[in-house]
């Protein structure tokens, strides 16, 4: 077909290229085929469009619209219909890639929700036949139970598809012991364009002589590719690099050469989606070596690590990973869990060497060998316990992220993060990319998989401004040239996609290029899947995400946003599109459970944020803080605040959830629930004298339907009793103490008027440790439940009161005793968020400090308790996510308790969230994914620990068992 690109002249004069867009007539009409043809979700709307405009890279394509396969039949009559309609298509999986491969001007087919199944695995073959949304460790999960893997394990293993990593051969950590997804890709099912389906994989030569004499489409692309192959074959030999990561262009064409097999399905690995659709993936599996320790050697330089690494290959590692100064500090910095950097010897530059066995002892052995070998080049220390094995794992994995927003250091991109040399040449040639790096201005942290010879790092590039952009092609058209003169290629994991497709003829020369372009024309000669990538690219500077021409409007906002420069645009844009928020397998962590429960990605963190984004600079969500579209989303978002703690870059969705309702619900009315739950600390109030009257109401039959009704709770669901007697009516009433260090406790709405008891049995500890406690003059409240529905002028107002009420012992610097995690979240996070700059809120801020924080930190002045026994603890997200959960764990186990932690993260209630009509069968879902079962499962002499007001309830409400807060237990322990 002729190219239907046009061309467009930036102000600066460079030019850009896109495809003319797809008439909205034409959407309309395909989108009606679509939704009267399909079973399954079609989003031609705003949403949909939104949240699938970008991937991971740098890049922003608006799709015609998305489809949401449930079957390999909708795949298939979802490109009938738009081959009918003459549509381009771009197959998708986890939308992590790295250079634009996942967005285009196309109608997105996302394998990820429902096509993720492994359909059988044959542990005697050593084989699996998967869907090609299934997750990588999905797979490796099944396989380990037959002490199998799948070999490459990049660093979004958890979430990651493996009809991605066969787009676009992906390696991974492992990769220098197994090395790339085609070394296991044995056959593929296919779908063509025109329709095809077709079963591809080894050919020997009497199987392709019958194919093409057959004819049909099979024969015909299989009598072309023999051609291309007799017409190329030298060429390619001659020229293609000779590496273990050669990653770029069509890579696999050799596997059509004689002494290969011709085979089909490893030569279609790595082509991006634009030659076929995978239906389904027979992948090979190879066994797991059962025993893995860590060798880390800390050296003088990244250089000298780098030098080092084929000395260290002699020792047969399963893992070799580079990792410099600048990384490391990145890290330290950053919002990763760091704990790992402990375990790294002195120095600036690192390898992390993995070594395996089929005992710890034969590892150990092979990883002591390896130390001495190296002495006098290096620091070295092994570490064979397998939980901090995994802290250090958790470092490298995160280093993307990690990377992107350091504090005090410009914004990083990718672009020039995926080059890859022989093993051998890897310490020469990363001193002349760092030459190259600082020549044009820019100081990256490197890491990467140097067993492979692959260099990763995101760049300070400038890719806001014309003069930016210009710099930026230079810096990757000479970077292009550099690998090429040292063997190596662009791309060593993330592939080509618009960001160095444009380069392949520096790598490759102009005739193995036009051998890629017959390649594709063989699979797709109208041009019709995901077209401008890999092949026939766009410029590698247009449809830039944020390029010049992105210019976002200045919005008044509630939230001072300091981590952001003050902008909530540039909040927005902190999502970096890795996916971490997709994973199925949180273990302690939280992000992000609406996303478990649907596996939709408008309920992921990512989503969220994208949508955020689409509404600032508005086009395909036009009504900005009125959009329906932002709300609808954000509906099932917990604002369990676990993004913040769990994201790599700290995205922090509570926040934008609450800064979007005050603006969107500012001329409309909320639902009931949010006035009945966000006002609860008026209504505990009015109710404190006749505690008995509101018990009532709720519980008796009829008059508590229409109380649940008019406070928009579930009918399914017993409201919380109020306590008899507040705690502050029970602290005004006991002898007075005054002798001993002055301290606040903080009697928030929760534990005042429902659940005293914590709070006496903090009072009592407390008090016997020889404090003396206070508690505000007045009743006081943070507006914790005002924030999830944006009452932020309200939350002010209150803490405008407290700020008031506590200014002398602000002054004075009297320490604030939380007990409800979500309270003390607020003091700790919303509050300086809000009066960013007040001096009094910064200090109430740093002022206040969680109970067990408080308990842990004077643990000498408390008596030695009782122990033994098991726990079952729930950790409030906030707690996990704001305060820090380690003095939990640690005062635990100074009770000689077994403690348990189930996986999963948040209880499913989060406030009102488990109650509301809108939302109360979503926090019961999300209760019953793991903690209520292992609740009722629980003997009865298992202690059940939970800080948080909401845990405890969800915990009684639909797990049938009381749960305390670890005051009461240490109270019980200490006191008695």
């Amino acid at each position: 077909m002729a190219d239907e690109r046009i061309r467009k002249k930036a102000p600066s004069g460079r030019i850009e290229a896109e495809y003319a867009p797809f008439a909205a007539e034409k959407a309309k009409a395909l989108e009606r085929d679509l939704k009267a043809t399909l079973s399954c979700d079609v989003d031609f709307g705003p949403q949909g469009r939104a949240l699938f405009a970008a991937d991971a890279s740098n890049y922003r394509q608006v799709p015609i619209g998305v489809v949401t396969p449930r079957t390999r039949e909708d795949v298939i009559e979802a490109v009938r219909l738009c081959r009918k309609h003459d549509a381009p298509i771009l197959a998708r999986g986890g939308g992590t890639s790295l250079a634009g491969q996942c967005c285009n001007v196309a109608v997105v087919i996302d394998f990820s929700r429902h096509l993720n199944r492994i359909l059988s695995l044959d542990p005697d073959q050593r084989t699996a036949v998967v869907e090609p949304g299934c997750i990588l460790d999905t797979l490796r999960n099944a396989a380990e139970e037959h002490h199998l893997t799948f070999g490459p394990d990049p660093a979004t293993h958890d979430h990651n598809t493996l009809g991605g990593m066969i787009g676009n051969n992906s390696c991974g950590v492992h990769s220098v012991m197994s090395g790339r997804t085609s070394d296991y890709v044995e056959r593929l099912t296919i779908l063509t364009y025109d329709g095809h389906v077709l079963d591809i994989g080894p050919t020997p030569d009497e199987t392709l002589s019958a194919l093409i004499q057959t004819g049909g489409r099979q024969g015909e692309i299989y009598k072309a590719l023999l051609a291309l192959r007799d017409r190329y074959g030298s060429l390619i030999e001659q020229i293609y690099p000779q590496i273990p990561r050669r990653v770029s262009g069509f890579e696999n064409l050799d596997t059509l050469l004689p002494g290969h097999g011709f085979n089909v399905a490893k030569a279609l690995t790595g082509t991006e989606g634009t030659c076929a659709i995978i239906l389904d993936a027979t992948l090979r599996l190879i066994p797991s070596p059962p025993c893995r320790v860590l060798c880390l050697m800390g050296f003088d330089s990244i250089f000298e690590a780098a030098d080092a690494v084929p000395d260290v290959l002699r020792h047969g590692p399963a893992a070799l990973e580079g990792f410099d100064d600048l990384l490391y500090d990145a890290v330290k910095r950053g919002n990763v869990d760091h704990r790992g950097l402990r375990f790294f010897p002195e120095g600036k530059g690192w390898l992390i060497v993995e070594l395996g066995g089929n005992s710890v002892a034969e590892a150990t052995a092979k990883a002591t060998a390896l130390q001495a070998a190296m002495e006098g080049r290096c620091a070295a220390s092994i570490v064979t316990d397998k939980k901090q094995q995994k802290q250090i794992w958790v470092i490298r994995e995160a280093s993307l992220g990690a990377t992107a927003f350091v504090p005090g250091q410009p914004d990083t991109w990718p672009g020039w993060e995926d080059s890859a040399v022989a093993p051998e040449r890897v310490g020469a040639y990363l001193r002349d990319l760092k030459a190259l790096f600082h020549k044009y201005g820019y100081n990256p942290a490197v890491y990467g998989h140097f067993g492979d010879g692959l260099i990763h790092c995101r760049v300070d590039f400038d890719i806001r401004s014309e003069e930016g952009l210009a710099t930026y092609r230079a810096f990757v058209t000479d970077a292009a040239r550099l690998v090429t003169d040292y063997g190596g290629t662009l791309s060593g994991e993330h592939g080509d996609g618009e960001a160095r497709a444009e380069l392949l003829e520096i790598m490759y020369g102009p005739d193995l290029v036009n051998a890629f372009r017959a390649f594709k024309a063989i699979w797709d000669p109208d041009n019709r899947l995901n077209p401008g990538k890999a092949i026939n690219p766009y410029p590698l500077d247009a449809n830039l995400r944020l390029g010049p021409g992105y210019d976002p409007p200045k919005v008044e906002t509630h939230y001072a946003f300091p981590a952001d420069k003050g902008s909530f645009a540039r909040a927005t844009i902190r999502c970096v599109g890795v996916g971490k928020c997709r994973r199925k397998d949180v273990g302690a962590e939280v992000m992000c459970p609406s996303y478990l429960l649907t596996n939709q990605e408008k309920h992921s963190t990512r989503g969220r944020a994208h949508l955020l984004h689409e509404m600032v600079r508005g086009g395909v969500i036009e009504d900005g803080w009125d959009s329906a579209e932002v709300e609808d989303a954000l509906s099932l978002c917990l604002a369990c605040k676990g993004c913040k703690r769990d994201c790599p870059v700290a995205v922090d969705m509570a926040t934008y959830k609450s800064e979007f309702r005050a603006h969107h619900y500012a001329h409309r009315r909320r639902p009931r629930s949010a006035y009945s739950f966000g006002l609860i600390h008026r209504w505990a109030q009015l109710a404190e004298p006749v505690p008995w009257l509101a018990n009532f109401a709720f519980r008796t039959p009829g008059l508590a339907s229409i109380a649940k009704w008019a406070g928009g709770i579930d009918q399914g669901l017993d409201v919380p009793a109020m306590a008899r007697q507040s705690f502050r009516r029970w602290f005004r009433r006991r002898p007075s103490r005054t002798a001993g260090e002055r301290v606040i406790l903080w009697p928030d709405t929760f534990t005042n008027h429902f659940r005293p008891e914590a709070a006496i049995a903090a009072t009592r500890l407390l008090e016997a440790a020889g404090f003396a406690v206070h508690i505000p003059s007045h009743p006081l409240c943070c507006g914790r439940p005002l924030y999830d529905w944006g009452m932020l002028d309200r939350a002010k107002t209150l803490w405008e009161q407290t700020l008031a009420v506590l200014a002398d012992d602000i002054a004075a610097g009297t320490p604030m005793i939380g007990l409800e995690p979500a309270c003390t979240s607020a003091f700790k996070d919303e509050l300086p968020n809000l009066f960013s700059g007040r001096k009094e809120a910064e200090s109430l801020s740093h002022q206040t400090i969680h109970f067990t924080d408080f308990v842990e930190a004077h643990i000498d002045r408390f008596p030695e308790p009782r122990r033994g026994g098991h726990a079952i603890v729930q950790a409030h997200c906030h707690h996990h996510a704001i305060i820090g959960f380690d003095s939990e764990l640690s005062l635990l186990d100074r009770l000689g308790l077994t403690v348990e932690r189930p996986p999963q993260g948040c209880c499913g209630m989060a406030g009102p969230f488990g109650m509301a009509v809108e939302t109360a069968r979503y926090g019961a879902e999300i209760g019953e994914r793991a903690l209520l079962p292992r609740i009722r499962a629980a003997s009865k002499d298992t202690i059940i620990v939970a800080d948080g007001f909401s845990c405890r309830e969800q915990i009684a409400l639909r797990g049938g068992r009381t749960a305390i807060h670890l005051a009461q237990l240490l109270a019980e322990r200490m006191l008695s």
